[in-house]
């Protein structure tokens, strides 16, 4: 059997960037590695929300490498770089203790299988979908024409490249016979016919699909597997939007549910201490918006889709009023009581990766984190 080599950090951030990747994070945020020699050996990672003196204090004394959080440890470029404010002490520590310093911030809360999901699920929404979709244009079909009889191995270099994704499905393809005709040219060297010789030849098209920051990975590959001196393909943009990806997610309970009644299943499930509710407590609540954070400027996208209710923290004043006039109630359950729950479900996503990796890690979450609001 084969022994898991040592893993390195630059192992880490492929893992984390192959979950979510950074091209989903909005143009302002600032996610991946913020601090760390990509080479440096890793063994063991905390996970946590914040990345604060507290968080880095608690990686160091359980012998951690790396801390990955959600929040940016790094959000805007630094002007200055010393230990009078807290950043400037985490830096410091941070390098002079040897931990590496990672983030998935809106990357994790559009991806499938981040944030936005897991919070969902945690409230009990069925079956939900991405409250404000991904923008269209970020997915390419390729088109690739190959001698008959390699077109299972070019179609395996391709999917372990990554595409033929579509939603739930990987391996997706669509495959059709026919005859190429090509003539090779002086100096040429092919691997059907020869030069000067007009060749038919039997070939298959072989169409599948990748998202476009893969592309440079898919066609080097492709290339390395094809026979072809000279490969014939086509890359299409396409209008479709990858499912399943977007801020936010809405959805419907099993059964509704009196608004009162509602906020009381996020306080429990949540962990909540005090959430604000706005809207009549008796309107029965069926459809569910959610955005971990600050989502309020999700408030008409979730009306305009029939929302009874949005879930979300950060609620401002005017923001509720606003609100009320579109008839769409409110649960703002606070910042942290509505992102503290990725750090379990990341590490368990991490753990899972790792197994299926071969990647030796020790992932732990952090213990000692705490909303920052206390009730009185």
């Amino acid at each position: 059997m084969t022994q898991p080599s040592t893993t390195r950090l630059q192992d880490l951030t492929g893992l984390l960037h192959k979950l979510y990747p950074p091209f989903l994070a909005e143009e302002w945020d600032n996610v991946g590695l913020q601090v760390g020699d990509p080479g440096m050996p890793v063994e063991r990672i905390l996970v946590a929300l914040d990345p604060t003196e507290a968080t880095l204090a608690e990686a160091l004394r359980r012998g951690a490498q790396a801390l990955v959080c959600h929040h940016p440890l790094i959000f805007r470029p630094l002007k200055r770089l010393t230990p009078q404010d807290e950043t400037g002490r985490i830096l410091f520590r941070a390098v002079r203790e040897g931990i590496a310093v990672l983030a998935a911030h809106t990357n994790l809360d559009r991806a499938r299988d981040g944030l936005n999901d897991w919070l969902a699920t945690r409230l009990g929404i069925l079956d939900p979908q991405p409250l404000e979709a991904g923008a269209p244009g970020d997915l390419l079909k390729l088109v690739v024409f190959i001698p008959a009889g390699y077109e299972d191995r070019i179609a395996e270099a391709l999917h372990r490249a990554g595409a033929g994704h579509i939603g739930s499905y990987d391996l997706c393809a669509f495959r059709v016979a026919g005859t190429g005709t090509f003539r090779p040219g002086a100096g040429s060297t092919p691997f059907i016919g020869r030069a000067g010789e007009t060749e038919e030849v039997r070939e298959i098209r072989l169409e599948t699909i990748l998202p476009r920051e893969l592309t440079a990975k898919v066609l080097e590959k492709m290339r390395k597997s094809h026979p072809y001196e000279e490969v014939a393909f086509d890359l299409i943009p396409l209008a479709n939007s990858r499912p399943g990806i977007g801020l936010g997610r809405i959805g419907r309970l099993a059964t509704p549910l009196p608004l009162a009644q509602f906020a009381d299943r996020v306080k429990e499930k949540l962990n909540a201490q005090s959430p604000r509710v706005v809207g009549d407590l008796a309107t029965s609540i069926a459809k569910v918006a959610v955005c971990g954070g600050s989502g309020a400027s999700l408030l008409h996208e979730a009306a305009h889709q029939g929302a009874d209710v949005l879930v979300t923290g950060d609620v401002k004043y005017h923001e509720a009023r606003n609100a009320e006039s579109l008839g769409l109630a409110l649960v703002d359950a606070g910042h942290f009581a509505t992102e503290h729950l990725m750090v379990d479900a990341l590490a368990e996503r991490l753990k899972q990766a790792a197994r299926e990796q071969r990647l030796e890690l020790i992932i732990d979450t952090a213990e000692g984190e705490a909303d920052p609001f206390q009730r009185v």
